[in-house]
């Protein structure tokens, strides 16, 4: 079963400097159908203006990626780690007992396009952690690259959770195909160009739940781009 999320069913935030589209419930916008996906919580669409950014804040217990789609996001945080993020890059932090950090669009004329992505660890507390691979465009052309994992397989970070996160760039006629056991769940957001995902079209924005299907296949990307989480069976979702 594959329940569509279209991307302008998004929650949406404005703030002039910062334009966000919320997959799932966060700050000041709340849908009770929409609190996450298994151990998926968050996943923020940002579009941040030339120097601008999040400034000084905190986190605790949580697994924070942030891969970055157009222009440069700068890190810095309190366990003196400072970096600039760029398109084929990303970036893992692990709250754990708690840290601070920011996030700044890193040039004063381009805007920075990344998203946001939050996993539910599964341990409380533990020492923060700082983690950040470049993985370069063939290596996610016509196949989905792990970029993610609980061991760190084929050179993935290593995400404290039971959840497997993939990256795939699809165009034209090039196909990739992903088993899901049968007691996973997966979630697939597209994020950008536009895909077919088991004969479903689905374009930039678009996310999707999936349950009960035995492979996926994407196939006839126009210059797509997608992630694919494979993630524990637990569903929050509050019907009615």
């Amino acid at each position: 079963m594959i329940q569509v999320r279209a991307a302008n069913e998004r929650g949406r935030a404005e703030h002039g400097w910062l334009s966000s589209r919320h997959s799932f419930s966060f700050a000041s916008y709340y849908d009770p159908k929409q609190p996450g996906y298994s151990d998926l919580l968050v996943i923020n669409d940002d579009r941040v203006a030339p120097s601008q950014g999040f400034g000084t804040h905190p986190h605790r217990d949580m697994e924070i990626l942030s891969y970055v789609l157009e222009g440069a996001l700068e890190h810095r945080d309190s366990m003196g780690t400072g970096s600039v993020i760029v398109p084929g890059d990303v970036q893992l932090m692990s709250a754990g007992s708690g840290v601070t950090h920011s996030e700044f669009n890193h040039s004063n004329r381009e805007r920075v396009h990344f998203l946001q992505i939050w996993i539910v660890p599964d341990e409380q507390g533990g020492k923060p952690l700082y983690q950040q691979r470049s993985i370069p465009a063939a290596e996610k052309r016509g196949r989905l690259r792990l970029i993610a994992s609980p061991d760190g397989f084929a050179d993935s970070l290593v995400i404290k959770q039971d959840a497997r996160i993939f990256a795939g760039l699809l165009d034209g006629e090039e196909r990739a195909t992903y088993p899901l056991a049968n007691d996973r769940y997966a979630y697939v957001h597209v994020a950008s160009g536009s895909v077919k995902l088991n004969g479903t079209r689905l374009v930039e924005g678009d996310g999707a739940r999936i349950r009960a299907e035995s492979a996926l296949e994407f196939a006839e990307g126009e210059n797509a781009e997608v992630l694919l989480f494979d993630l524990r069976p637990l569903d929050k979702t509050i019907r009615g």
